[in-house]
């Protein structure tokens, strides 16, 4: 039987943002294996903030398995970490907080920049380069450069590769700053599949000797951040919804906003400032198509009865989208359909 490299990948216990971490097993296995056959695994928690070195052992639990081209007989597991029982959800496991809800869809927009010593990729030694606005979707090697480019294409390819479900990719508003789009359907695909493409991203660039900023703001002034713009429905959303509902929802967001807040990335004061397509972080506003607003409402939402999807703005770039899909469905589990 051939041997499969099976890339367990898991979340580590690091506040306030949990970094990726993985390790391969090597497994016999007639054909590609199936997640049901995937045992579980273990690891050293004490290295990771997920336990004490007298009590170390915590458990990976497989929850999706992607081929891996980029290896022979390749595989990305991504895991939950759970206590050694193996059925107990670890304390740092937010996958298991998500609200199991096969009719939620969840669209993550996720924005990054690429980063060559200490510095976005294309920014000059010293200074900055040109003020935004050729940048955005640009094309031509002054607004997006060849490297850039090639790595994005290259990531693309790898992701599509692994059967992630890739709604689009573009060049951002600032230098160096780029974004891919991921959606799911069910309260937990969207959300691995985000988890799993960062690590492609991280893993790709180790080869050009390129990080990876996921930072909301890691470029001070006059310069974009970087969100994680959330687009969210249920069901009921989808195929009744109505205005009466839609306002019930937003006035439960606004209720809950610093609930939301709390899990949607840190140092968001430095995003939502009011500037730069944002709202400021200490108020909470909705409108149609409206890019300065918390929740943007797509025209078709509001032509189609308020029936559809909505979009949540405030969530950023270093987020946990576990984190943002449970609290996102916790708010809207509060409304009562009639």
């Amino acid at each position: 039987m051939p041997k499969f490299k099976l890339e367990y990948i898991w979340l580590d216990g690091y506040t306030p943002v949990p970094n990726l971490r993985g390790k391969t097993q090597i497994k016999e296995f007639d054909s590609f294996p199936t997640l049901e056959q995937l045992p579980n695994w273990g690891f050293d928690g004490s290295s990771t903030q997920q336990a004490e070195g007298r009590s170390s052992d915590c458990v990976l639990k497989p929850v999706a398995i992607y081929p891996d081209s980029t290896r022979t007989n390749g595989a990305i597991v991504m895991c939950e970490v759970m206590m050694p029982d193996g059925v107990t959800p670890h304390p740092s496991n937010a996958r298991a907080t998500i609200l199991d809800d096969p009719g939620a869809w969840f669209g993550f927009e996720q924005e990054y920049f690429l980063y060559e010593n200490g510095r976005p990729l294309g920014f000059p030694k010293d200074g900055y380069p040109a003020p935004q606005g050729p940048y955005y979707c640009g094309a031509g090697y002054s607004a997006v450069g060849d490297v850039a480019r090639q790595i994005v294409e290259e990531h693309l390819d790898l992701c599509l590769d692994a059967g992630i479900n890739h709604e689009g990719i573009n060049a951002e508003v600032a230098k160096g700053q780029w974004e891919f789009q991921i959606f799911g359907k069910g309260s937990k695909k969207c959300a691995d599949e985000v988890w799993v493409a960062r690590y492609i991203l991280m893993r790709l660039c180790e080869s050009y000797g390129l990080d990876v900023e996921f930072h909301c703001k890691p470029i001070k002034g006059d310069w974009n951040g970087s969100g994680m713009h959330c687009n969210f429905s249920t069901t009921y959303m989808r195929e009744t919804g109505g205005k009466e509902y839609f306002e019930a929802l937003m006035a439960q967001f606004e209720k809950n906003v610093n609930e939301h807040i709390a899990v949607y990335g840190p140092d968001n004061h430095l995003r939502l400032t009011g500037l730069h397509e944002t709202q400021a972080i200490d108020k909470f506003s909705y409108g149609i198509a409206d890019r300065g607003a918390s929740i943007r409402v797509p025209h078709s939402f509001a032509n189609n009865g308020y029936k559809g999807y909505l979009e949540d703005r405030r969530p950023n770039s270093q987020g946990d989208p576990y984190q943002i899909a449970s609290r996102v469905l916790k708010t809207i589990s509060e409304v009562p359909t009639p």
